[in-house]
């Protein structure tokens, strides 16, 4: 059995709300106290430490198969997490020896009565800021979890979604979306990029791009800079001309301001054009 989990190491507060207190740290923070103290001290078991001194497990062992909107006694909502995670979750046969245990927290009990509730909770619709990186997609439950959140973002203005495994992301819409990083992916062509008609700032370094084909469905956007490094596309002929020639509005690519003679059409092979008499 697969469970979406919002780990407290890597949750953290969307510092664009304006109902919550911000955090020390910059990504990975995690969830307030004035929120999650009281649900997360509660019940708490007492772990002996062995004779290394090092404890066998961490307090927040508990809670670490349960999606955050199932813990009592908060109100923090999907819009206010910085870094949630989309991780595997335990078997049914091991979920349910821990709760026969009683090592897990008190949950909310899910009745269909409760779904748009949990629905309202998540509430990415209002995300503006979100980092999805290093989501370690291993199972096909994690994956339709991870396309679920995407689908839903339909606010969210700067978006990353490093080292994830991505494939194709093509049937997802990103219709406010100005800053995306899907660099360490695998995305072979511009064609499996998600819709993203507003976009700014667009990193795919590190990538399987070949080809520059589909790098025009980008033509009628805003971006104004591209980063393509280390992809098998950087080495082809006129590689800075094709991309300039393709989006005229480019301002950057790869780090490096358009030059002069970035602006010059690519070159065409000479002999094409010679006539050969014999």
């Amino acid at each position: 059995m697969y469970r979406q989990d919002m780990s407290e190491s890597s949750s953290g507060l969307n510092t664009n709300s304006p109902k919550i207190y911000h955090s020390n740290s910059s990504f990975g923070s995690d969830l307030t106290e004035t929120h999650m103290w009281s649900a997360l001290s509660r019940n708490r078991p007492f772990h002996p430490r062995s004779d290394s001194g090092i404890s066998s497990q961490l307090p927040s062992d508990s809670f670490k198969y349960l999606t955050w909107q199932n813990i009592e006694q908060h109100d923090i909502q999907g819009s206010q997490l910085r870094c949630p995670r989309v991780r595997e979750g335990p078997s049914a046969e091991e979920l349910l020896f821990r709760q026969e245990e009683g090592a897990l927290p008190p949950r909310k009990r899910v009745l269909e009565k409760n779904k748009w509730e949990t629905w309202l909770q998540e509430n990415w619709e209002d995300c503006k800021n979100l980092n999805l990186s290093f989501q370690d997609l291993g199972d096909a439950y994690q994956v339709a979890n991870f396309n679920r959140i995407l689908r839903r973002l339909i606010r969210v203005e700067t978006l990353w979604l490093v080292d994830n495994s991505l494939v194709d992301l093509s049937a997802i819409r990103l219709p406010s979306c100005r800053v995306l990083n899907m660099n360490k992916n695998h995305l072979t062509s511009f064609k499996q990029l998600p819709k993203i008609p507003q976009i700014q700032h667009l990193s795919l370094a590190e990538n399987h791009i070949e080809t520059l084909t589909g790098l025009s469905s980008l033509r009628c956007t805003p971006l104004e800079s591209l980063m393509l490094k280390r992809n098998p596309c950087e080495f082809h002929q006129s590689y800075r001309k094709r991309v300039f020639s393709c989006l005229p509005n480019l301002k950057v690519l790869d780090g490096i301001l358009k030059l002069p003679e970035d602006s010059s059409p690519p070159e065409t092979n000479i002999f094409s054009k010679v006539c050969i008499v014999s």
